[in-house]
């Protein structure tokens, strides 16, 4: 049961072919490569890294840009928000990872119903065209964590239902999202009763004003515990990476004290 979770930060602070086999050496067996300020790897490096990363049994994904809003009322924002996603898609190939996570939308002036429906359409199409392209990955649009963007859990199974792509559950950001106010517990019911129990998701502390998410924390203790004894109980596997700004170390926090709950 605790190896069919894996614990991996969001970024390194170093290349990603000399990060991978410390990763290994601390325990850890995931990684997401950070695009959030732009796509920095070729194709021929995502290769050479893809490689590394399954000879040394490491799951990857990727994090696309920020720059995203598939809502802007500007076509060429939109246009450019699914070129960075598939530009990323494209690394993601080569790379052999198999999830691309993305903040979705904005809802701005229009109504919830009004941004899902665009939303569902450029996922489509985007779908479309990375089956086109035989790319072995799949879109992940992430639970975000402020009221003005588009991305509650309800929204996301409804696209994984429509749609057939998946998505990245971010519990911190769903704690700043509802002001603190969220029943882990009530999530993992919603995703079993859609018969999904593997994850790809992301966990850290969060600091959060009414207005939502505001920074991400060091994930105490009592953040992990919060959240670990969960998939334990619901019997949930999958990749949970750590977006605190100790990231590394708090992914083998986590890592340890799953492997306690599971003794």
């Amino acid at each position: 049961m605790k190896d069919n979770l894996k614990f991996g930060p969001g970024g390194f602070g170093m290349p990603p072919i000399e990060a991978l086999p410390k990763l290994k050496e601390d325990g850890l067996c995931a990684a997401e490569i950070e695009f959030t300020y732009g796509i920095n790897l070729t194709n021929e490096q995502s290769k050479k890294i893809g490689e590394l990363a399954k000879k040394l049994n490491i799951k990857l994904s990727i994090h696309a840009p920020y720059y995203i809003n598939l809502n802007s009322e500007d076509k060429r924002k939109i246009f450019m928000s699914k070129k960075r996603i598939l530009d990323s898609c494209e690394r993601a190939h080569y790379l052999g990872a198999k999830y691309v996570v993305f903040h979705p939308a904005f809802y701005g002036k229009d109504n919830k119903e009004e941004v899902y429906g665009r939303v569902r359409k450029e996922i489509i199409e985007m779908q479309e065209y990375i089956k086109k392209k035989e790319w072995n990955v799949k879109l992940a649009p992430e639970t975000t964590g402020k009221p003005s963007q588009f991305g509650d859990i309800d929204e996301l199974l409804r696209l994984y239902r429509e749609t057939g792509c998946f998505f990245c559950v971010d519990f911190a950001h769903l704690k700043a999202r509802y002001g603190g106010k969220v029943d882990y517990n009530e999530i993992f019911e919603k995703l079993k009763k859609e018969k999904i129990t593997e994850l790809h998701c992301h966990f850290s502390g969060i600091e959060f004003t009414a207005k939502g998410e505001r920074k991400h924390l060091v994930t105490s203790k009592e953040n992990w515990n919060n959240i670990l004894p969960l998939f334990k109980k619901h019997n949930f596997s999958g990749v949970i990476i750590n977006e605190s700004p100790d990231n590394w170390n708090d992914a083998i926090k986590g890592k340890k004290i799953w492997d306690d709950i599971n003794k």
